[in-house]
């Protein structure tokens, strides 16, 4: 009996030194916004190039959002598809993986451009390469599913989702014998303008201009597919889509139950005012995440940095940019890009950039923000979040098309300027970072992290 009793006191006594082991074995996270990637990433050579792919194959996880579409150009083009229809070829899904990323999300508004199949076909690409794909699927409970990731000291579960996407590209369920449609994850969200009295009365008067038939009275109106509320604090006002994040929300509380670390990611161009402030809904969705069991929440979509929040000790990024950005180097674009600038058949795709941009001097290459980011990095103990770090990274404004679009660590002069405007995006959460040495160190809280 004593000898039995020496054995249980040893295996308790053993179990409980791993599991405290564990509890504070550090783990680190590579986080990065859209990877738009067109051109060969693995031929470059520079000493900036090279140690920032050190660094996030460094880290024991690495993520970015996959804003392309891999195939052969076998697959009709959408009507509904974004500005540019993303397309690379499959081996680029290759380059990815080699640049160390282990999760890419799918879902996010280009999801849609060549159809569900397209994006079937890319997520499989995407797989082979060994990078683990979520947010896209067969169907909507399939682009909602979790996917998970072994590494070697933890287990991740990954949760990706958009807000912003062409009504097409959505996943549905099936319903009497009809099968559901592919494609991606979406969380909707409602819009609501509120308004003063004079302003309602006016869009009512329009309505009746038009025979639109709009009600007598009453303090709210419908008007172009828009909601307009009587308020004495005019604004807009956003709210996620009560049914869609809590699916999202089961899906996170289950999985972080299946692994040691959650990551739920989001794609959202809303803004609040400026594309670099997120729109309420997405820091409601934000905060609700975290409080399912999320580890970390990272968004992207906007093409610039968004602020940084620390919620109940857990890292909120709402919006980490760009890390790759070459959507002016695809192979082909559809006649409708061309119609839309007046190019006919004899204009081509250097024809079509300098179009939409006026040759640079407007939009995506006249806007430095585009081509700042930081490279996000984690850093927990356990289920305790110990040091957020921020690398500056420089996409190439001012370079030609060639060239800009490809990132590599931000020089010293860019790096001061990239952090203080993540400061200053980060300050209305209450967050504060600190430039150390060119890396952005975020100041936590180390009771709100216990």
């Amino acid at each position: 009996m004593a000898f039995r009793i020496r054995i249980l006191l040893s295996v308790l006594f053993a179990t409980s030194t791993l599991a405290s082991a564990q509890s504070t074995e550090r783990y680190t996270f590579a986080l990065t916004g859209d990877s738009i990637i067109t051109r060969t990433l693995s031929v470059y050579e520079e000493p900036e190039f090279l140690e920032m792919i050190d660094l996030i194959r460094g880290a024991d996880v690495a993520f970015t959002n996959v804003e392309m579409l891999f195939h052969d150009y076998q697959f009709y083009p959408m009507s509904a598809g974004g500005g540019t229809y993303m397309r690379a070829p499959p081996e680029l899904a290759k380059e990815l993986a080699w640049a160390g990323f282990d999760l890419g999300s799918l879902a996010n508004n280009h999801s849609g451009d060549y159809g569900p199949e397209a994006l079937l076909l890319t997520e499989k690409y995407v797989r082979e390469a060994g990078i683990t794909a979520a947010g896209a699927g067969r169907s909507l409970a399939e682009a909602r599913e979790a996917k998970f990731r072994e590494t070697t000291k933890a287990r991740i579960a990954f949760i990706s989702v958009a807000s912003t996407f062409p009504e097409h590209a959505m996943a549905s369920a099936s319903r009497d014998d009809i099968p559901a449609r592919p494609g991606m994850n979406p969380l909707r969200h409602e819009t609501t303008y509120h308004v003063s009295r004079a302003r309602l009365e006016a869009i009512r008067d329009t309505m009746e201009e038009l025979s639109m038939d709009p009600p007598d009275d009453g303090d709210e109106l419908r008007f172009l597919r828009n909601r307009f509320v009587l308020s004495e604090t005019p604004g807009v006002r956003t709210e996620p889509n009560a049914d869609d994040m809590e699916a999202i929300g089961m899906v996170v509380r289950n999985a972080s139950r299946q692994a040691d670390y959650t990551i739920v990611t989001i794609h959202a161009h809303e803004g609040d005012g400026s594309r670099f402030v997120p729109a309420q809904f997405l820091t409601k969705f934000a905060r609700a995440m975290i409080d399912e069991g999320a580890d970390v929440f990272v968004g992207h979509g906007p093409h610039v940095l968004r602020g940084i929040e620390i919620y109940n000790g857990k890292p909120i990024l709402y919006s980490l940019g760009d890390f790759l950005f070459q959507n002016e180097t695809l192979q082909r674009l559809p006649y409708e890009n061309y119609a839309r600038y007046g190019l006919g058949e004899d204009k081509g795709l250097a024809d079509f950039n300098d179009a939409r941009y006026k040759n640079d001097t407007i939009g995506f290459p006249a806007t430095p923000e585009i081509w700042e980011s930081v490279i996000a990095m984690p850093v927990f103990e356990g289920k305790r979040l110990v040091e957020l770090r921020l690398h500056p990274i420089s996409l190439g404004h001012g370079q030609p098309r060639t060239v800009r679009g490809r990132p590599m660590l931000a020089d010293d002069a860019l790096s001061r300027k990239i952090l203080m405007d993540l400061k200053r995006l980060s300050e209305p959460f209450g967050t504060q970072i600190d430039n150390v040495d060119g890396i952005g160190i975020v100041r936590l809280d180390t009771r709100a992290s216990n």
